[in-house]
């Protein structure tokens, strides 16, 4: 075996060692230029943007208006003056034009034609605009323009420091979610107290799927548990959540303005100030990142480690993890594994947002950090609530 690692390493080593010195093809010009859209079909309100490479050996010059026309019904569309300018692309080298500040040019339905003529050649593409989908029209109104408006409200109010908006985004999220909320944590709690109830159930009708189901039915709706709370309030919290990702990703994107509310409509993308304190909240690395993505795992921990904990009803009074009993073979298959679905919670969860809070934008890191935070508070008031 340790022959055969031997002549694995050496081979991998020569293909690195090729791989490194070999002469890489030359890219030669074919005097042809590339025109591609980033997408072949977009949906209203549209940010068009148009990738071209310079295949010649020479250096090129195109305006934006004059050179390069884009047509719908066979009428060139007209431009605004500040968007035309003039762009010099390289030899062997590609250029990008965003035509997301004249999103209003691209508000009708149908194929859009480019057409292009440089040295006698003619150049033709197409992209296809189309409407939004129901689905994708009752998501934007109801979640997206509501959260963005939100967003560029605050931001206005805290002269465009990003990290303020976020912060106060996130205490106005978590108060409308508050109830829910807290119907959850009281449903987890009351399901831990009625545990040995549940394992009552369990043992006398092991076997008996269709029995044993129907009586923890009957048991939860006496206890007024409801097992499902916990995933509803996820349901409820991830569209929110990728709403604000998205909008964050896409804020500078003039095509929103498309969302914008009347009162709301005058103000600049450029003036965002996107650095709180020492944090870049646009960007994901160093030391600053870390320290972030341990403080954010530790609260993790610790609401986790306060919403199992349940308190026994003997002398010792002491704050336990409620835990699968190794001999109990007759425990359903079907039921989850209380010992192991509790160790997940508090070890590889908080482990799993620091992953995420580390990798992805710092931002994230503040909104989940500050959501737990308000989580663990709303948790230690349940838990004394309901202990006495």
């Amino acid at each position: 075996m340790k022959k055969f690692l031997d002549i694995l390493l050496i081979v991998l080593l020569v293909l690195l060692v090729i791989n490194l010195f070999s002469d890489k093809p030359e890219v030669k010009p074919d005097n042809s230029l590339t025109f591609e859209f980033s997408d072949n079909s977009y949906s209203i309100p549209a940010s068009v943007i148009l990738n071209i490479k310079n295949n010649t050996s020479t250096g090129l010059v195109l305006n934006t208006c004059d050179d390069i026309n884009i047509n719908y019904s066979w009428e060139n569309i007209k431009f605004d003056d500040s968007f035309c300018k003039n762009i010099t692309i390289d030899s062997l080298s590609w250029a990008t034009i965003d035509y997301s500040s004249v999103y209003t040019n691209f508000e009708n339905t149908w194929k859009y034609t480019l057409n292009v003529k440089v040295d006698w050649k003619e150049y033709i593409e197409q992209f296809e605009l189309e409407n939004s989908g129901t689905i994708k029209k009752l998501f934007i109104w109801l979640f997206y323009a509501p959260i963005y408006n939100l967003m560029i409200f605050l931001l206005s109010i805290f002269n465009w420091v990003f990290g303020w908006a976020i912060i106060t985004i996130t205490f106005i999220i978590r108060t409308a979610l508050l109830w829910p909320q807290h119907k959850m944590m009281v449903s987890q709690k009351k399901l831990q107290e009625v545990q040995p109830k549940i394992k009552e159930i369990q043992e006398k009708y092991k076997g008996q799927q269709q029995v044993l189901w129907m009586k923890l039915m009957e048991l939860y709706k006496k206890e007024k548990v409801n097992p499902m709370w916990s995933c509803g309030f996820l349901i409820i919290q991830m569209p929110i959540l990728l709403v604000i990702y998205h909008i964050i990703l896409s804020i500078k994107d003039p095509s929103n303005f498309f969302y914008t509310y009347s009162f709301l409509s005058g103000f600049d993308l450029n003036s965002i100030d996107y650095n709180f304190f020492w944090l870049d909240l646009l960007w994901s690395w160093g030391v600053s990142w870390a320290i972030l993505a341990v403080t954010v795992a530790l609260i993790q921990f610790f609401q986790i480690k306060l919403s199992l904990a349940g308190k026994e009803k003997d002398k010792n009074k002491k704050w336990v993890v409620l835990e699968k009993k190794k001999w109990d073979e007759w425990y359903s298959q079907f039921m989850p594994d209380p010992e192991v679905m509790n160790k997940f919670m508090l070890y590889w969860m908080p482990l799993m947002v620091w992953v995420f809070t580390y990798t992805l934008f710092a931002w994230i890191g503040i909104y989940w950090g500050i959501s737990t935070l308000f989580m663990l508070v709303q948790q230690f008031i349940v838990n004394k609530k309901l202990e006495k």
